[in-house]
């Protein structure tokens, strides 16, 4: 669709493209292409080598690396000076021979190096270590001499920069050498001096006296504190518990002062039971002698029994205290051996880092040694051997690029440009030019398409205001009229079950024709003898009574601040007789809170009970919210569109406008089209004088006339 648009773009441009691909396939210039090949690989000596060498693989890994060093300036601008190419009329492609000029101006260089780069070509051939070089000039054996002096160039800095490198390594290697020797010899001086301090030839970091003493001592020391815990646990216990449960817990214990504690016990418990005899009711008495004798023995029993187990609670205590001085002694024993430990720790650790200091320079400065002294072998290995496998000749004939495929080529990207340009310019235009854009981008329907209004022949000089204002009027079988009665016909049928009385027509934008159309769609709806109301709600820019010739003095305004009826407001038009006009009367200073105030929904609500039809002429939607607060009351809402002057952006604003506020929009009219375009020509290709197909002379006067019995149009042809 848009290449079909842009057609006339894109055939402009693809016809430029052949011209030029013509014009540049006949004035190519006659260059004359000479090339070279030179193979890159490592060096002979690769067999000799202990570790595998760079081989074939190694090679061409290196290749874009020559191929880069090869068109490098310092190459190109050797080459140019050698040759004097800035004064060669051949190689700047003169007819005259120029002025003599120096490279080394920065603006003569620059320009050689660029021109050079232009008609030099280096690249690698495929799966091969070979590199060509292509030089194009206008002198066959220019081209020749620039290849093989460029090769020259590139082998003769491949030997020389080797032996550079050379040097350079070797100077570097000569001076780190010196540095390694000293510190060598300062790091063996201080291990010497380490040794001799320690008074040790050698020292093992992990077996010496001190280590196994270090083992002893800990031992000990956790020996101690089990036998301490275990002492302090059982004088606890023992001093918590209660007395009578005391014997028992010695008893567990098995040594002597259980086995006292219990023949106490024992003697205790015999005695007891001796008195308990004598002094029963049968007995002797507790006065008796031998009663007064065991209870004396009881009594001296359990003070026996008392010390004794005092006594081994003392013991306990005494065997907890000896054991915790015992932990305490060895815990110190234990840290002095520590810290005997530590200092010699620290001996160590500097006795190792010197050792290892002394190690490292050692070994560095060995294998530096080794490293100077295979430098010049190592240099041979390494060396990139460079063979010219084609030298440069003169070429006999110059190099021409076929014309056929020069003019296929550029007509291809002309017409690739053309189509890019065309979407381009489509992207850009937000212009609307046909039904199916406007349809495409508001996501309505197209209500009708009204032609641009022209000027006809008929005198009108005795015609009035009205009928000079009103196409419909004085024209009713034009093609404009017939516009109007497909928009009433597409309106009439837009809502389902009944006709619509209240139809509010507005726009995005000023200008695009609402009044034109309200007043027209007016007066073709009245020829249906039906009663039809026209208000003009346009309360800031009102233009209905100046196109229809009436007073402006009182209208809408009048009605609704209540200085007068809606009968006295009405004005009617003599030619329509079943047309009566509101216009919008003196402008208010605050347009929008009268049309959205009560009085406003009463005034149509009372025309919905007069009138067939209510026609509501409004403001621009996207200039004030005008005629949102009027859409709110209307059965219908059409979107006048203008064609040329509305654009994508303002009507999907619109849109979104009316549809944000909750107002389902009836459909679009396309005003003002030109029925010559190609878009629409045809659309309204008949007419009422044609003499063929269809006619609209009969209309109004029969069709919809006949209306009037039956409003809903059912039965009709």
């Amino acid at each position: 669709m848009t290449i079909r648009k842009r057609k006339y773009i894109v055939l402009a441009i693809s016809l430029l493209g052949v011209i030029f691909g013509f014009y540049k396939g006949v004035t190519q210039p006659r260059l004359f292409d000479a090339y070279g090949d030179i193979e890159i690989r490592s060096g002979s000596s690769d067999q000799y080598r202990v570790t595998g060498g760079l081989g074939a693989a190694g090679s061409s890994s290196r290749l874009p690396t020559e191929v880069a060093i090869l068109k490098s300036d310092t190459l190109l601008l050797q080459v140019a000076r050698d040759l004097d190419l800035p004064n060669n009329q051949d190689f700047l492609g003169m007819q005259q021979r120029p002025p003599h000029v120096n490279i080394d101006d920065p603006n003569i260089r620059q320009g050689t190096l660029n021109h050079m780069q232009g008609i030099i070509t280096v690249s690698n051939v495929p799966r091969t270590d070979l590199i060509r070089i292509d030089c194009s000039t206008f002198n066959a054996k220019l081209s020749a001499d620039i290849v093989n002096k460029l090769r020259d160039e590139y082998i003769k800095r491949s030997f020389d920069s080797r032996v550079l490198s050379t040097q350079r390594a070797s100077g570097w290697l000569s001076n780190q050498l010196d540095n390694l020797k000293h510190q060598v010899e300062s790091s063996q001086n201080s291990v010497i001096d380490l040794q001799r301090r320690l008074g040790v030839l050698s020292l093992d970091p992990t077996h010496n006296q001190l280590s196994s003493s270090l083992d002893e001592l800990t031992t000990a020391a956790g020996a101690a504190q089990i036998a301490r815990i275990l002492a302090e646990s059982r004088y606890r216990v023992l001093t918590g518990m209660d007395r009578n449960a005391l014997d028992q817990t010695v008893a567990n214990a098995n040594n002597a002062a259980a086995s006292s504690i219990s023949t106490l016990r024992a003697q205790r418990e015999t005695a007891a039971a001796s008195y308990a005899k004598l002094t029963a009711p049968l007995g002797l008495g507790p006065n008796h002698p031998d009663a007064q004798a065991l209870r004396a023995q009881i009594v001296d029993l359990d003070r026996a029994i008392k010390q004794e187990q005092d006594r081994v609670i003392a013991q306990a205590h005494g065997t907890f205290i000896d054991a915790q001085v015992n932990e305490q002694q060895t815990r110190e024993a234990l840290e002095t051996e520590k810290d005997e430990v530590y200092k010699l720790r620290d001996d160590l650790v500097q006795y190792t880092l010197l050792q290892r200091e002394f190690e490292s320079n050692r070994t560095l400065y060995e294998g530096l040694m080794e490293k100077l002294q295979t430098a010049s072998v190592q240099a041979g290995l390494d060396a990139t051997e460079i063979d010219t496998v084609d030298e440069a000749v003169p070429p006999a004939q110059p190099t021409l690029k076929s014309r056929s495929s020069i003019l296929m080529i550029d007509t291809i990207v002309a017409l690739v440009i053309g189509i890019i340009v065309a979407f381009i310019l489509e992207n850009l235009d937000t212009s609307l030019h046909s039904v199916a854009e406007i349809e495409a981008v508001s996501g309505l329907h197209s209500l009708a398409l009204i032609p641009r209004a022209r000027r006809t022949g008929i005198d009108t000089s005795n015609l009035s205001v009205i009928q000079r204002n009103l196409t419909t009027l004085s024209s009713p079988k034009s093609q404009f009229t017939e516009a109007f009665r497909a928009l009433r016909t597409s309106l009439l049928l837009s809502t389902a079950g009944k006709l619509p009385k209240v139809m509010l027509l507005t726009s995005a934008t000023p200008s695009e024709g609402k009044t034109t159309v309200s007043t027209n769609l007016a007066c073709v709806f009245a020829q249906r003898d039906v009663r039809v109301l026209l208000i003009d709600a346009d309360l800031r820019r009102p233009t209905v009574h100046h196109r229809l010739g009436l007073n402006g003095k009182i209208g809408l305004t009048s009605v609704l601040t209540g200085s007068h009826t809606l009968e006295q407001a009405v004005q009617r038009v003599p030619e329509i007789p079943t047309l009566d006009i509101l216009v919008s009367g003196p402008v208010p200073p605050f347009p929008t809170e009268m049309l959205s105030s009560d009085t406003m929904a009463e005034l149509i609500e009372k025309c919905r009970g007069i009138y067939t039809h209510i026609l509501i002429d409004s403001p621009p939607l996207l200039s004030v919210t005008d005629g949102i607060i009027l859409a709110r009351d209307a059965d219908a809402v059409v979107l006048i569109v203008r064609h040329g002057k509305s654009n994508k952006h303002t009507i999907r604003r619109a849109r979104d406008l009316l549809l944000r506020a909750g107002i389902h929009i009836t459909g679009i009219a396309l005003n003002a089209i030109d029925l010559n375009s190609p878009e629409y020509y045809g659309y309204y290709g008949y007419s009422g004088y044609s003499g063929y197909g269809y006619g609209s002379a009969g209309v109004d006067a029969a069709g919809w006339e006949s209306q009037s019995g039956n409003p809903t149009g059912k039965g009709q042809k």
